[in-house]
């Protein structure tokens, strides 16, 4: 039941949908009453209670949306809207996980850091990068979503954005970034870690979400890339899926990719081993993997792009 959409609503209406008896005394300016109305604070009208329900819910639109038991989710692969309507009675609050796109391998052997992690929801583990922070409160507004592309070889992943939240893009080897790209890269606090060392002419892994990039090995022409590190693991899309992990490190003029140093979970590409770096896959913010062709005419594999998800109670 719901109180009328539009026209007149009188305090026997307001009390039914609340449970009370019709004639109760009510108090319009209760927590019960502007918990049905949806208004905080502040002057309130019977208008304001047109279509409310004792059981309503945020309704929202933008991007793909599924269902996972009690929970509505919106997945953006690419730049769009979350266009919130209506914030029912229950708690208009959202939880996110933001991916930015990955770096880029490097012609330095080095591979991609991943794209900088920043989540609300609370069942994930992450290992220190893209620690839990606080859902954020909507209110009845538009939020422009923005999905960060991956770098291509040699080159800083783009930015994600959702709100006030802000996941910067993974780092090309060598580089700072949500997670530092390989060869030495810093990551930035709560959204990844720094890449791994590169040693001679293997490259180090890019940094992941979860975890810090592997250090190359060996020594001149012997030496093998280092892994990238792992990204975050969530199921905040209903599906238990890894975010965030760093491109490979690549291992000079070996033709086989056992010396390459491997990808993280999460989409990371595999480093090169005397050819392209592999890059990371779409939508995970996974680093490319680095360059293996001692003479350069390999390219480190681009970084793969970002992912926004959110995810709020609908009954």
């Amino acid at each position: 039941m719901a109180l009328p959409s539009s026209g007149a609503i009188s305090l026997n209406n307001v009390n039914v949908e609340l449970g009370n008896s019709g004639t109760a005394n009510i108090n319009m300016g209760s927590a019960a009453v502007r918990g049905l109305f949806g208004v905080a604070s502040g002057a309130i009208t019977m208008d304001n209670g047109h279509g409310k329900s004792n059981t309503s819910y945020i309704a929202a639109t933008g991007g793909t949306v599924t269902t996972s038991g009690d929970y509505k989710i919106h997945t953006f692969t690419g730049s769009g809207s979350f266009v919130v309507s209506d914030l029912g009675n229950q708690a208009s609050t959202v939880e996110y996980i933001v991916v930015a796109g990955a770096g880029g391998g490097g012609t330095s052997r080095g591979g991609g850091g991943a794209g900088g992690v920043r989540n609300s929801y609370a069942s994930e583990t992450s290992g220190g990068g893209g620690s839990s922070e606080s859902n954020i409160q909507l209110t009845t507004q538009s939020y422009t979503i923005t999905v960060g592309a991956g770098g291509a070889g040699g080159v800083n992943g783009n930015n994600s954005v959702f709100s006030s939240i802000t996941s910067t893009g993974g780092g090309h080897a060598g580089a700072t970034g949500g997670s530092g790209g390989g060869n030495g890269g810093a990551g930035t606090s709560g959204q990844g870690f720094g890449g791994g060392n590169g040693v001679s002419y293997g490259g180090g892994g890019g940094g992941g979400s979860a975890a810090i990039g592997s250090n190359g090995n060996g020594s001149g022409t012997m030496s093998t890339g280092g892994a990238g590190g792992a990204g975050i693991l969530t199921n905040i899309s209903g599906t238990a899926t890894n975010y965030g992990g760093g491109g490979g490190g690549s291992a000079y003029w070996r033709h086989s990719t056992v010396f390459a140093g491997s990808g993280g979970l999460g989409g990371g590409g595999r480093g090169g081993s005397g050819g392209n770096g592999v890059p990371g896959t779409a939508n995970t913010g996974g680093g490319g993997g680095g360059n293996g062709n001692s003479g350069g005419g390999a390219g480190g594999g681009s970084g793969g792009s970002g992912i926004v998800i959110l995810r709020y109670q609908f009954q």
